[in-house]
C-alpha cells in the first residue's frame, strides 16, 4: 500500500542519486506525492529530530501523514540546499518547514534562497534539538529517564572521563546522548514524551503549530 514511508524512501533515493538518476527518482517521488497527497515536507537534520517531532505530534493527537505532512531526515544539515531544490518550488512544489541549529542558520537561509523557498517556517535551536530537550527537562529529570532505560551505569562512566570535566552537566548529557548509535533517536522520542505541555521547547512547538 502506498504510504508516507514509501514517499520518504523515494525522496532519499532521489536525493542520493547522480544526475542521470534524478529524472527517474523524481518521477517516482512526484507520483507518490500526488497519490498520498503530500502538501508539506518537514526537513530535519537527522532521525533523532524526526523521532522528537513524531512523538510530539502523537502526543497532541495529530496524524501528520494523514494531514499530508512528510517528516524527513536529510542525513545532515549540509543537504538542505539539495532537499529544498528537489521538494520546494524548483522540484515538487511542496511547502517546506523544519528545524535548524543556530550555527547553521546562515547556511539554511542561503540554501533555501537558492531554491526560492521561504525560510520563515524553519525554526532555530540554540545548539541542537537534544540540547533544547535537556534544557527543558533539566539534567536530573533526564538522568531519571536514563536510569529507567538502563543506561545509568554508562552515564556515570561517561561523566568520569577527563574530557568531560570542563563541560557543564547539560553539555555532558547532550554529548552522552550522541555517544552510541541509535541512542539519540531513542531519547529524542523519550525526552519529548516526558515533556509537560508548557515545557515543549519553543522551536519544536512553533514548528508543529506551523504545520
Amino acid at each position: 500500500m502506498t504510504d508516507m514511508n514509501a514517499f520518504r524512501d523515494a525522496v532519499a533515493a532521489w536525493a542520493a542519486g547522480g544526475a542521470g538518476e534524478v529524472v527517474a527518482g523524481g518521477a517516482g517521488a512526484g507520483e507518490l506525492a500526488r497519490l498520498l497527497p503530500v502538501r508539506t515536507a518537514v526537513l530535519l537534520e537527522g532521525p533523532s529530530d524526526v523521532a522528537a517531532v513524531d512523538a510530539l505530534a502523537a502526543r497532541t493527537g495529530r496524524d501528520l501523514a494523514a494531514e499530508g505532512v512528510c517528516v524527513l531526515s536529510m542525513g545532515g544539515a549540509m543537504n538542505i540546499g539539495r532537499y529544498a531544490a528537489l521538494l520546494g518550488p524548483p522540484g515538487l512544489g511542496l511547502r517546506l518547514a523544519g528545524l535548524c541549529d543556530e550555527r547553521e542558520r546562515g547556511f539554511y537561509d542561503r540554501g533555501l534562497a537558492r531554491a526560492d523557498a521561504p525560510g520563515r517556517s524553519f525554526f532555530t535551536c540554540v545548539a541542537d534539538l537534544e540540547d533544547e530537550l535537556v534544557r527543558a527537562l533539566g539534567v536530573p529529570r533526564v538522568e531519571e529517564i536514563v536510569g529507567a532505560e538502563g543506561d545509568l551505569a554508562a552515564w556515570r562512566t561517561f561523566v568520569r572521563q577527563p574530557a568531560q570535566r570542563d563541560r557543564s552537566p547539560r553539555q555532558r548529557m547532550r554529548r552522552f546522548l550522541g555517544t552510541k548509535k541509535g541512542r539519540k533517536i531513542r531519547y529524542g522520542h523519550l525526552l519529548t514524551e516526558a515533556l509537560a505541555p508548557e515545557e515543549v521547547p519553543v522551536p519544536l512547538r512553533r514548528l508543529l503549530t506551523s504545520l
